[in-house]
């Protein structure tokens, strides 16, 4: 892990593309918003804050451990939000 300034870009990047797609998939589906679109957006902005929330932790023993697991969090999320992308 290079720094938590890139952990945070990442995590700013992957789930804001991941909300692109989703408008993305409803502009190429009639322009409709759908409930489950909008519910997948939500998810991934109640993501979104919960790891930028641990992210910002300050009272941490393992800073590099942490970190990690916060990064192989955010893989996993990002792999169940692209999950339901494709189910849209």
């Amino acid at each position: 892990m290079a720094s938590v300034k890139n952990l945070k870009k990442d995590i700013n990047f992957v789930l804001g593309d991941i909300i692109e797609a989703v408008y993305i998939t409803e502009l190429t589906a009639g322009g409709q918003a759908s409930e489950k679109s909008e519910a997948l957006i939500d998810e991934a902005i109640t993501t979104f804050d919960s790891l930028i929330k641990e992210v910002n932790a300050k009272k941490v023993e393992n800073k590099k451990a942490h970190f990690k697991q916060i990064s192989k969090k955010l893989e996993e999320s990002a792999n169940q939000l692209i999950g339901k992308l494709q189910t849209l």
